[in-house]
């Protein structure tokens, strides 16, 4: 009896053996299901953004002026500070004038001589036409002295002529500012000869306002006129945009301008069209030849779709970006990218519509075809891109490359 139990029971535990071992043979055999990947995902939502454009810009005076001397002599003496501020009419130097005021005395005597000369053919002729009327002289005396009287006439005019040239040189001996701003250094020394409209003595600048100079290419503005002509950027009237400059040091100068002007020629040596801003310069901060980063604004892209950069891979042949449906199935979308906003989001030209759900952290466990949860909203006064907590950072997939800065060109001002 005793032994028949004991092997009941051994057949008991060998039975439940068996079937633990069958157990763990399945389990081993088919794997636990894991959940989805979480990820996070941007809703496309198309709104009208701002249309900015940066260029490298160099600053000139809003007049610049070449002073030359109007006639040839010796200098004689400076009349000025270099580097200080001048008026309009100011004397800046001084030529040595007394040859021109030889000469103009010998043009004054020329003048009182063919006024003499004049009066003598005026007598002469006034003297002979009642002769002439009384037939007691010719026609050849009479006309003679009438044409003696006109040829005098016209030799008074030409030294008076010559009078008024030796004055107007001997009052360019003094040579005058011809606009108020600010002189560079002078460029010739005390008894130097200078030659007429040939020797450059100094410049003068007026730097306030001041022009900025910028330029953009010809396939820049090809681009700019298509983007408008199909209703993908709207800009100011008359291509006046706003303009603000950032200087060498990184620092933002503190006065707004705008674009006043915008060549219609291409330069055939650059391939480039120049553009030109005025900005208030009351402090003189500024200065001819300085150069800085100009920033226009005042453009719109109506109904623009914009994601973030990070969203966006290098895909076979195109940019491409993972989606998720509505069943929660990641797809991959080839989409045509454009320009970079001010922040960090990049403009898509195609492939995306209104509503889209683009993956923008979590990449790296996206697979396509695959499901995916989509994560919960980042706390607030996370930073920017910080994927939630417990989704993995680091080792996603690379994001495509930033591409060289492209800047439309700006609507030529009317």
């Amino acid at each position: 009896m005793h032994a028949t139990f004991s092997l009941a029971v051994r057949g008991v535990v060998a039975a439940f053996a068996l079937a633990a071992l069958a157990g763990c043979q399945k389990s081993q055999s088919q794997p636990p299901v894991m959940p989805p990947p979480e990820v996070t995902v941007a809703v496309v939502q198309p709104r009208d953004l701002p249309a900015n454009f940066e260029y490298v810009a160099q600053i000139s005076g809003v007049r610049e002026v070449e002073v030359r001397p109007r006639v040839s002599g010796i200098l004689e003496k400076w009349n000025f500070i270099e580097g200080a501020k001048v008026v309009r009419g100011q004397s800046l130097f001084t030529i040595d004038a007394a040859p021109f005021r030889a000469a103009l005395a010998r043009a004054e005597a020329d003048l009182v001589s063919a006024q003499a000369t004049m009066d003598q053919a005026k007598r002469n002729a006034g003297r002979l036409k009642p002769l002439y009327e009384a037939k007691a002289v010719s026609q050849k005396e009479y006309d003679d002295a009438s044409s003696g009287e006109q040829i005098a006439s016209a030799n008074v005019k030409a030294a008076q002529a010559a009078v008024t040239e030796a004055r107007l040189n001997l009052a360019y001996t003094r040579v005058e500012a011809p606009i108020s701003g600010i002189t560079s250094r002078a460029l010739q020394s005390e008894g130097t000869l200078v030659q007429a409209q040939q020797t450059l003595l100094t410049k003068i600048s007026q730097i306030d306002p001041v022009h900025v100079i910028f330029s953009f290419t010809e396939s820049e503005h090809l681009k700019f006129t298509r983007a408008m002509a199909d209703g993908t950027l709207r800009l100011p009237k008359d291509g006046r945009f706003d303009v603000k400059l950032k200087l060498a040091d990184g620092s933002e100068f503190s006065r707004p301008g705008k674009v006043d002007f915008t060549d219609v020629r291409v330069d055939p040596n650059t391939g480039t069209i120049e553009a030109r801003a005025v900005i208030a310069n009351p402090q003189g901060l500024l200065r001819p030849g300085q150069f800085a980063r100009v920033q226009l604004s005042g453009g719109v892209r109506p109904n623009a779709i914009a994601i973030p950069q990070r969203a966006v891979l290098e895909g076979p042949g195109s940019k491409i970006v993972l989606t998720v449906n509505a069943q929660g199935i990641v797809e991959p979308r080839p989409v045509r990218v454009g320009d970079w906003t001010a922040g960090e989001d990049w403009i898509i030209t195609g492939g995306l519509k209104a509503g889209d759900q683009v993956i923008v952290d979590g990449v790296v466990k996206a697979r396509p075809g695959s499901p995916v949860k989509i994560a919960q909203a980042p706390p607030a006064g996370a930073q920017p891109g910080q994927p939630p907590q417990g989704q993995p950072g680091q080792g996603e997939q690379q994001p495509a490359a930033k591409p060289a800065a492209t800047a439309n060109a700006p609507q030529p001002a009317k």
